[in-house]
């Protein structure tokens, strides 16, 4: 035990956040930061047994109260001095760092001068960083009397607290002391007691009561129980002797009162386990009673049932053993247990999954099968030309591996549709798993079963809805899967779609190897680029650009038309649409990529029609019966013998005879009258590029989104300022860096294109530019507005009109080169849906273009071009005149 020390009149501080080391105690601590290693060093390393540091408690800024940063009885000064202090020494005492380097620290008033029992050094590789652990025995308290700093850690001035000898020795002749003494050694020695019965080495604690002064006792012991940090600061503010023993007096026998109650506890339990043994054996014993009497167990049926399930499942002979095993740990368990119903779950689930169960494939008839393709599907002919040349592939060599497609493509297209046919023409079970927002990666590989709520990924749950191991798996919307915390999905699905890999896949709930390899697995997207590189290896992309309007027109006759009617409770005895009509409706009233949009307006038609053919059908009901009374009539006629003329009388729903001429209701056409009282006037036209490139400074390019290809207006103007370039619209970083190309060629080209008088003007003294992309509230970014920013200023600074009927797009560098871009095929069929006759395109794009349908081609003009000088000559008028061309 520590002897009575002489303490300094300085001592370092080391701050102990929420905790408090009180008199004769000894904690360990490891030191990592640099301000409490420098401390370390200075005050214990190199002074070795000599040494002395000051542990003074700290609040944390939450629990402190608001107001004054330090606790009551320190002065203002030293709290201005100490308001502030390293985080690293708080974050030593409680083996963190604190990353705020601003935090305010709240100190007590007093503390407890402490030594070094042991200390030890260490290096942390690779970072090098000194660290040290150092074991602190606490010696006597004190009081700070003024806070300051000392470098990276801080010194405070002290006084000392605790008694002198000469005060002890008065104080223990104090009555009050004495009783409060035996008191305090009476419920210890309780305590003791109770907890030899639990312990083997309380005998040096019994030492401890015998030889140890009680004053030191008292805070040796309340330092070994779990308590507040409130009622450590309160034992450590217990100056006075006699506060200090009842104060340690109470605390113990309340860790008393709380060890019997935790026995009361356990003994309930214990009693309450041999409770459920007893109950066990007597069950076993009803259990053998009933097979003696030959009574049926329902439980024990059951598993009887499931066994033989599990049995015609067809499983592999080892996950047959596993299965067993698990049959067999359920047969020992009572149905009130908690692991039984999850146990028996599992069971059901390998019982109903199709190890061994196919659909049987019928023999491929590529004629019906092309035919049901395009009866289903118009146009997409090589996407269907792909599907067949797997069906002939599969015909000739039935366990042929096969492929994994992907489809992309703007929403609307038939993505999802055409995953259906394909299951149809190989005449398989069709599942469809949406993956769209998916970011658990126990979606795809399960949960284990060691969770609450733990069930199998949504593919082995698949493949248990559809009970056979060779359906047709689509994966739809494979590139809005995204990522947390809980896992990749994406990155989970590089095994399921691995031929290599998904013989053997291993859902986590599951537990065992399952069988992927029969599966066809087809997966739809909108975009290539989020979907991961490695992922995307895995899979042949087939992309389906949007419908050219011509498509959509057959498509509307002979697909959506009927379906709309059906769905409505129509024919076209009720409703006709011409084809004149449907022409409008794509024209002015839709501009998308696929037909979504253009069903929605012919299902607004054809509700239109059913209010008007419902009202009329009511109506005639009425005038049926009121017809009713011509039965007498004809009834006299017949008796009277005479002659008449037999006619079929229709029937109506309720058995009531209705004549012809109110059965048939009107066919109502629909007219551009019609259509304009119920789709509201058009949202589109051919004359709105027109209009927007009325004045200079307007160019039309064309760009590439989720939803197939758009036209993109780019606006350019000027007003009084520095030369300064603006940009609006939500522009991405590349788009930014284009505009600033597009500007910097133009400046340097300003005097070969008669936009200044000589090279040396600057085109930009005294004005700045404002380039804008409508729409303002959709974000843009890409590099294939290049050309079309060169375009919009050179019509501003040439006050010269880009041609209306003429749209562009190309990436540009800054010595004039135009480079290809991408989706060429849906930025075209854009330009033909806007009503633009001439598309210019890099030269390098020349390729792509064969897959534009013909019949566009046809009916416009393509201009290729190499250089930024080509791009001017045909976006203007009569061509940009320039004095000399151009060189590199």
């Amino acid at each position: 035990m520590a002897e009575p020390v002489e303490l300094p009149s300085r001592l370092a501080i080391l701050p102990f956040r929420n905790k408090v080391l009180l008199p004769g105690a000894i904690i360990r601590i490891r030191c990592t930061s640099s301000s409490s290693v420098k401390l370390v060093e200075q005050e214990l390393w190199q002074r070795e047994e000599k040494g002395l540091i000051g542990v003074l408690p700290v609040r944390d800024s939450e629990a402190a109260a608001v107001g004054s940063l330090l606790s009551p009885g320190m002065g203002s000064d030293s709290g201005e001095r100490g308001n502030k202090a390293p985080n690293d020494a708080l974050g030593d005492s409680q083996k963190q760092d604190t990353k705020n380097q601003q935090e305010f620290i709240h100190w007590h008033n007093r503390g407890v001068a402490a030594r070094a029992l042991h200390l030890s050094r260490g290096v942390e590789k690779p970072s090098g960083r000194v660290t040290y652990i150092v074991v602190l025995e606490g010696l006597c308290r004190f009081s700070v009397q003024e806070l300051s700093s000392r470098g990276t850690y801080h010194v405070a001035r002290i006084s000392r607290l605790d008694m002198t000898k000469a005060e002890l020795e008065q104080a223990e002749q104090d009555p009050d002391i004495i009783s409060l003494s035996r008191q305090f050694k009476a419920t210890a020695m309780e305590l003791i007691s109770v907890l030899e019965q639990k312990q083997k080495t309380v005998g040096r604690t019994k030492v401890l009561l015998e030889t140890v002064p009680v004053h030191r006792l008292a805070d040796i012991f309340v330092a070994s129980f779990e308590i507040s940090f409130e009622e450590q600061l309160s034992m450590l503010d217990s100056v006075d002797l006699k506060v200090r023993l009842s104060k340690a007096t109470e605390l113990v026998d309340r860790h008393l009162q709380s060890i019997r109650v935790a026995e009361k506890i356990t003994q309930k339990v214990e009693g309450q386990l041999s409770k459920s043994q007893k109950e066990f054996l007597l069950r076993q014993q009803m259990r053998a009673i009933k097979e003696e009497l030959g009574d049926n167990d329902d439980d024990e049926d059951d598993i009887a049932a499931l066994e033989r399930k599990m049995q015609s499942a067809g499983m592999p002979p080892n996950i047959w053993k596993h299965a067993q095993r698990e049959l067999r740990r359920l047969r020992k368990m009572q149905p009130q247990q908690p692991g039984y119903s999850s146990s028996r779950v599992y069971l059901e689930l390998l019982a109903d999954l199709p190890w061994q169960k196919v659909t049987e494939e019928a023999e491929l008839d590529l004629r019906a099968a092309k035919e049901s393709l395009d009866r289903d599907h118009y146009g997409l002919t090589k996407v269907k030309q792909r599907i067949i040349e797997y069906l002939a592939v599969r015909k000739l060599k039935p366990d042929a591996r096969g492929p994994i497609l992907c489809f992309v493509g703007p929403p609307g297209v038939g993505k999802t549709s055409l995953a259906s046919s394909i299951a149809t023409a190989l005449n398989r079970k069709f599942i469809r798993i949406s993956l769209g927002g998916v970011k658990d990666e126990a979606d795809i590989r399960g949960h284990r079963r060691t969770y609450i709520g733990s069930m199998p990924g949504r593919l082995i749950d698949g493949l248990k809805r559809v009970a056979v191991s060779n359906p047709v798996m689509l994966l739809d919307e494979i590139d809005k899967t995204g990522s947390d915390v809980r896992g990749d999905p994406a990155s989970a699905l590089l095994e399921v779609l691995d031929p290599e890999q998904n013989k053997t896949f291993n859902d986590h709930y599951l537990n065992v190897p399952f069988d992927l390899s029969k599966v066809t697995f087809i997966a739809t997207a909108n975009r290539v680029q989020p979907i991961p590189p490695p992922l995307l290896d895995r899979m042949e992309v087939i992309e389906l650009p949007g419908y050219t309007p011509e498509e959509k027109l057959k498509i509307a006759m002979k697909h959506l038309i009927p379906r709309v009617l059906d769905q409505h409770g129509l024919s076209s005895e009720f409703l006709q649409i011409p084809e004149a009509m449907v022409k409008l409706i794509i024209q002015r009233y839709t501009r998308e990529a696929g037909v979504r949009n253009l069903e929605r307006n012919l299902a607004s038609l054809a509700r239109s029609a059913a209010v008007k053919v419902a009202a009329e059908q009511e109506s005639t009901v009425q005038i049926g019966k009121d017809v009713q009374p011509m039965t007498s009539l004809l009834d006299t006629r017949l008796a009277d013998g005479a002659e008449v003329e037999m006619e079929v009388i229709p029937m109506d729903v309720n058995g009531q005879e209705i004549s012809n001429t109110f059965a048939n209701s009107s066919v109502l056409v629909v007219d551009e009258a019609m259509l304009e009282k119920v789709l509201g006037p058009p949202r589109f036209d051919d004359k709105e590029t027109a209009e927007r490139v009325a004045s200079p400074g307007v160019s039309v390019g064309l760009v590439w989104t989720t939803f197939g290809g758009e036209v993109q207006f780019v606006e350019a103007t000027t007003m009084v300022g520095k030369g300064d370039l603006h940009l609006t619209g939500q522009l991405g970083d590349v788009i930014k860096e284009s505009a600033q190309i597009a500007l910097t060629w133009v400046r340097a080209r300003a005097a070969d294109l008669n936009l200044s008088a000589a090279s040396d003007v600057n085109l930009l003294e005294s004005r700045d530019i404002h380039i804008h992309f409508p729409a303002g509230a959709v974000p843009k970014d890409g590099p294939s507005a290049g050309v079309t920013l060169v375009t919009s200023l050179v019509s501003l600074f040439s006050r010269r009109k880009v041609r209306p009927d003429t749209a562009m797009t190309g990436e540009m560098t800054l010595r004039g080169l135009v480079l290809p871009v991408g989706g060429i095929k849906d930025k075209v069929l854009a330009a033909h849906r806007y009503g633009i006759k001439r598309v210019i395109l890099p030269e390098r794009n020349l390729k792509d273009l064969a897959e534009v349908p013909s019949a566009i081609l046809a009916g416009m003009e393509i201009l290729l071009v190499k250089r930024i000088e080509d791009v001017l000559e045909q976006a203007f008028e009569g061509g940009c005149p320039w004095r000399q061309r151009a060189k590199l």
